[in-house]
């Protein structure tokens, strides 16, 4: 079932854009903020990407493609996770989208994701994105 529910959440990190885009593409910050997670790609766009690691006892191997890389700009991906309990298809894949913009003396990130299903998963997923956007922003302001 193709999901036609999209997010968005931001916030905004007291910092420059060159340490909250470190923060999104350097695999050992990301493990700082996303569970641990050993994230691999070369950030070509049309590379893979891969997210492996432990959560709540269960391995994972998530995974994606590089569709935008704009450094201090905009990251986009594609994103499947195998602990979704959904085919690996193309319609079960999401796009996250980073958005980063200028705003007064700090950056606003913005985290987008579409094809999300219902209700219940847009409010566990925006809970998620949460936690890791304040997580990011503690890494990108040197806290």
């Amino acid at each position: 079932m193709n999901g036609n529910l999209t997010l968005s959440v931001s916030t905004l990190v007291n910092s420059r854009a060159s340490k909250v885009w470190e923060a999104l593409t350097d695999p050992n910050k990301v493990r700082q903020y996303l569970f641990g997670t050993n994230m691999k790609t070369d950030w070509k766009e049309g590379s893979t990407i891969s997210y492996e690691g432990e959560y709540e006892g269960k391995t994972y191997q998530d995974k994606g493609v590089v569709k935008k890389f704009r450094p201090e700009q905009e990251l986009q991906t594609t994103y499947w996770s195998s602990m979704s309990g959904k085919e690996d298809s193309p319609e079960n894949y999401n796009t996250l989208t980073y958005i980063l913009e200028k705003e007064g003396s700090g950056i606003r990130l913005t985290v987008m994701q579409d094809n999300i299903n219902s209700e219940k998963e847009k409010e566990h997923l925006k809970e998620n994105w949460n936690k890791v956007l304040a997580k990011i922003k503690e890494i990108a302001e040197g806290r």
